[in-house]
C-alpha cells in the first residue's frame, strides 16, 4: 500500500495569478490526492509532516537546452539528463535540435521520457544546423516537434527570409538566436568596464542589437506569430524590446541573472558562455525586465561537458554550463531573498511563462496527478549524484541553502522531507 502523508501548513502555489495561500496537502504515494484548508481532520493511517518551511507548486519548465548525445554521451545521456531534471524540479524539458546529430529530420525526433515526466525537441531550421538549406519545418512539426528552432546564432539572411515566407511553421513557436556570431569577434564576456578591466576577450553590444533589431523589423513587416528571441541578454536589448508595442516572447539564461562579470572569479566556473556573460548593469536590467513581463521565460540552456574538455584552456573549450540541479536554489535566493519578489513571480517565470514559451497551456497543480514539487528553502542542497555525469555544473556558494525535497517524480523513499514535528 502507497505511503500516506499529510503535508501541515504548507505554502501553495495553485496557478497563474492565483495568490500563495497556506494549505494541507494529502500525497498517497507520489499521487497528489486533495488540498485541504488548513487544519484538515487526520483521518487513520495518516502520516502528519510539519511542512510550513516548503513550497507546494507545479513542476519547473525547461524552454530550452542542449544534448548532444541521447545515448552515448560522455558529458551527458537521455537517462543523466532525466535525473538531473527531477533533483531541479522540472517536469518538462524541451531539447534543441544541436547534436552530434542533428535533429533535423522527423526519424531523429523520437526522444521521450516515462511519464509523467515530458520532454519535447525543437525541430531545425536548417538541415543539420549548416545555414545552407532549410530543413522540412512542417515535417518536422507534423512528427511531434514542439516548434522549430536555429542554432547558436540568427541564420544568414536569404535564408531566414525564404524560411519565413514559406511560413511552414504558422503560429507554432520559431525560435531564434539575438546572436550575430561574426559581429562577437571571437569574444566571449560582454564589452563592459569589468570585462576590460579583467582583460577578457571581449563581445560587443551590437552582436545583440543588430540581429535583435533584423528580427523586430521582420516581424513587423511579415508578422511571426510564433517568433521567439532566444536568449537576450543585455541591457540595451531588453530596452530595444520594451519599446515594441507589440514585443515577442522572449527568454534569458538563468545564469545571467546570478552571475555577471562584476561577480565572478577569474578562477571560477561560468566565464565561458553563449551568449556572452554581461555587467552588473546586464544582470540588474534582465531581472528589471522578467519583473515586467517584457522577458517571458527564463531557460536553464544545459550545454554538459565532460571531464576531459572540462581541462581544456578557457577559450579553447565549447561554452556552456550544465544547469538543473541549482537553478531553483540560487534563482530564489537572488530574487526572492535578494529582491524581494514574490515566490509566484518566481513560478510565473520558471513555470507558466516557459509553458507560453513553448505554444503549452499553462497548466495548474493537479487532483490525482504527479506533476508536483516540493521546495523547502531551508533544506541544505543534496549532494551531487554519481547518476549526474556533466564536469560543469555551476559554482555554488557554501552557504546556499534551498532544495527540492520531494516530487511525484522521484520514489517516495527517496524524499527528504522536513524534520520539524510530525506524527
Amino acid at each position: 500500500m502507497d505511503r500516506r502523508l499529510l503535508l501541515r501548513g504548507v505554502h501553495l502555489l495553485e496557478a497563474p495569478g492565483q495568490p500563495e495561500r497556506s494549505a494541507d496537502v494529502r500525497l498517497e504515494g507520489e499521487r497528489l490526492i486533495a488540498v485541504e484548508a488548513e487544519g484538515a481532520a487526520v483521518s487513520e493511517g495518516w502520516t502528519e509532516v510539519d511542512a510550513r518551511s516548503c513550497w507546494f507548486a507545479p513542476p519547473l519548465v525547461d524552454p530550452h537546452s542542449a544534448l548532444e548525445d541521447p545515448v552515448g554521451g560522455r558529458a551527458e545521456t537521455l537517462i543523466s539528463l532525466r535525473a538531473a531534471a527531477v533533483a531541479g524540479g522540472y517536469g518538462t524539458v524541451a531539447l534543441l535540435p544541436w547534436a552530434s546529430s542533428w535533429r533535423d529530420r522527423p526519424e531523429r525526433l523520437g526522444l521521450h521520457w516515462p511519464p509523467p515526466m515530458e520532454l519535447h525537441c525543437w525541430g531545425a531550421f536548417s538541415s543539420e544546423g549548416a545555414d545552407a538549406d532549410l530543413a522540412p519545418h512542417a515535417d518536422q512539426l507534423e512528427a511531434g516537434a514542439v516548434g522549430v528552432a536555429c542554432g547558436d546564432h540568427l541564420p544568414p539572411l536569404d535564408l531566414l527570409v525564404r524560411g519565413l515566407r514559406l511560413a511552414e511553421t504558422g503560429d507554432r513557436p520559431l525560435l531564434l538566436a539575438v546572436r550575430d556570431a561574426a559581429l562577437a569577434q571571437q569574444g566571449f564576456v560582454r564589452e563592459r568596464v569589468e570585462a576590460l578591466r579583467a582583460g577578457w576577450p571581449l563581445d560587443p553590444i551590437v552582436s545583440e542589437l543588430l540581429p535583435l533589431e533584423t528580427l523586430l523589423v521582420l516581424d513587423a513587416a511579415l508578422p511571426l506569430p510564433g517568433l521567439r528571441l532566444m536568449n537576450l541578454t543585455t541591457a540595451e536589448g531588453v530596452e530595444r524590446l520594451g519599446r515594441c508595442a507589440s514585443p515577442p516572447l522572449a527568454s534569458v539564461p538563468w545564469w545571467h541573472l546570478v552571475a555577471d562579470s562584476g561577480l565572478l572569479d577569474p578562477a571560477d566556473e561560468g566565464w565561458r558562455q553563449v551568449p556572452s556573460l554581461g555587467g552588473p548593469k546586464d544582470r540588474q536590467a534582465l531581472i528589471a525586465a522578467l519583473a515586467d513581463g517584457r522577458l517571458t521565460a527564463v531557460a536553464v540552456h544545459h550545454q554538459a561537458l565532460d571531464a576531459e574538455e572540462r581541462l581544456l584552456p578557457l577559450d579553447q573549450r565549447r561554452p556552456g554550463m550544465a544547469g538543473h540541479g541549482h537553478v531553483l536554489p540560487l534563482l530564489w535566493r537572488e530574487l526572492v531573498t535578494g529582491c524581494g519578489w514574490s515566490a509566484l513571480q518566481l513560478w510565473q517565470v520558471l513555470c507558466w511563462g516557459p509553458e507560453s514559451f513553448l505554444g503549452l497551456k499553462e497548466r495548474p497543480l493537479e487532483i490525482g496527478g504527479r506533476r508536483w514539487l516540493l521546495f523547502d528553502p531551508t533544506a541544505e542542497p543534496a549532494s551531487r549524484s554519481p547518476r549526474f555525469l556533466p564536469a560543469n555544473p555551476p559554482p555554488v556558494p557554501a552557504d546556499l541553502r534551498g532544495a527540492v525535497v520531494a516530487s511525484g517524480f522521484s520514489e517516495a523513499a527517496s524524499w527528504r522531507l522536513p524534520a520539524g514535528p510530525s506524527r
